[in-house]
């Protein structure tokens, strides 16, 4: 009896379709972008009650000088007429923004660019998570980190960290060493003109002295002085102090 023959299947298997490589790049970019943002907000949130212990230019003059002065004071633990001199001298409507000063920018636009429209905020992220210099790059992510440190650090923590992560001069860097470095004092024994001063030098901390003041330095100082004694006055201070 002849045995039945059965054919194989002879169709081979359908192979998977090659994933297109322009595919599998975008998907890799939209994970690491993901990731990355992930991590930001992770450091802002961080960043929030942990005090940063270097900043990415902090360490780049450390490196470059061989160490810097740097001590951290809480907010508290610093003349309030500092906090408002700065605020005064950099951000006079720090308090009623989200980040950003529209009616500076505006004006400052007005102007042809010549004049900054930089909120304390702008700066705090700059000095903290970014690098100086005038690039295209670093300010857009400026532009897009500032609203989330808004939404994640109150005014006052802003303040905070700002003063303490500032140049004031070569290498010196934060309110406590500037105190010290300038006048021989501490962050709470600091005058009102001491704080014009130390605030009216920014922000260009190695062009200029709060020591020993050159003309154009007093008379920002004075008008730091007046600006600070007004914003606290009409309210415009009372977000940052308790």
């Amino acid at each position: 009896m002849a045995k039945r023959v059965t054919k194989k299947n002879t169709r081979s298997r359908k192979t998977p379709a090659r994933q297109n490589p322009l595919r599998r790049v975008l998907r890799f970019l939209t994970r690491a972008i993901f990731v990355l943002a992930l991590g930001v907000l992770g450091l802002i949130a961080l960043g929030a009650v942990v005090n940063p212990l270097t900043t990415p230019y902090m360490f780049a003059q450390s490196r470059a000088l061989g160490g810097v002065s740097q001590d951290w004071v809480d907010l508290d633990d610093v003349s309030p007429v500092m906090a408002r001199a700065v605020v005064a001298a950099e951000d006079a409507n720090f308090c009623t923004h989200w980040g950003f000063d529209l009616p500076a920018i505006k004006q400052a636009i007005e102007d042809g660019g010549t004049r900054g429209a930089s909120t304390l905020s702008q700066q705090t992220v700059k000095n903290v998570y970014l690098w100086h210099g005038r690039n295209y790059t670093r300010k857009a992510m400026e532009a897009l980190l500032t609203p989330v440190l808004e939404a994640v650090w109150s005014k006052r923590r802003i303040v905070e960290v700002y003063l303490n992560v500032a140049e004031f001069d070569k290498g010196v860097f934060g309110v406590k060493a500037a105190a010290r470095h300038y006048f021989g004092v501490s962050p709470d024994q600091l005058s009102a003109v001491q704080a014009a001063r130390l605030a009216a030098i920014l922000p260009d901390p190695k062009g200029r002295s709060a020591s020993k003041p050159s003309a154009f330095v007093q008379k920002r100082a004075r008008a730091i002085l007046s600006g600070a004694a007004t914003i606290s006055k009409d309210g415009r201070a009372a977000c940052f102090e308790s």
